[in-house]
């Protein structure tokens, strides 16, 4: 029996953690991913053509469904590590792009009305906490609460 803080009743809840960040971080991209989409890649494309992004309508897709499809595949837990790269690329560009002209914090409160706060654009602090859990996830697995978890298991089994 192990004895530390994550241990309860002679269970490690150790592995938890990478079922939180993948959620959390999967949640994200879907969220985002969804966004692109509802609002249809068209709106995407005309930020990329603003930015010189190279063949933009074609890469608006590519974002939508590289935001959606690997933000699923992370709540599911499944090609973790693979399908992390793309999504940490998808970062580094908004990263570089867009929010690296607004400093680091992603909240600005910029004035307060009748109605709330009013915020300013966003920096990259999100950019890099995004970035840093995929990194995480890709070090350390998408743990055993995961398709890849369930898929070594069987393998071992063998």
């Amino acid at each position: 029996m192990t004895n530390n803080i994550f241990s309860i009743g002679g269970k490690d809840y150790r592995q938890l953690a990478p079922l939180f960040l993948r959620l959390a971080i999967g949640f994200g991209f879907v969220a985002h991913g969804w966004a692109k989409l509802s609002r249809g890649p068209g709106g995407v494309a005309k930020l990329l053509t603003v930015l010189h992004v190279p063949a933009p309508h074609m890469m608006a897709w590519v974002s939508t469904l590289t935001e959606l499809l690997g933000g699923f595949a992370l709540i599911a837990g499944i090609f973790v590590s693979l399908v992390s790269l793309p999504l940490i690329f998808t970062m580094l560009v908004a990263m570089f792009t867009i929010n690296i002209n607004y400093g680091y914090s992603a909240i600005k409160t910029i004035g307060l009305t009748a109605q709330g706060p009013v915020f300013g654009p966003p920096g990259y602090e999100i950019n890099l906490l995004y970035i840093s859990g995929l990194l995480a996830l890709i070090l350390i697995g998408a743990g055993k609460y995961s398709v890849d978890g369930l898929i070594a298991k069987n393998k071992s089994v063998k």
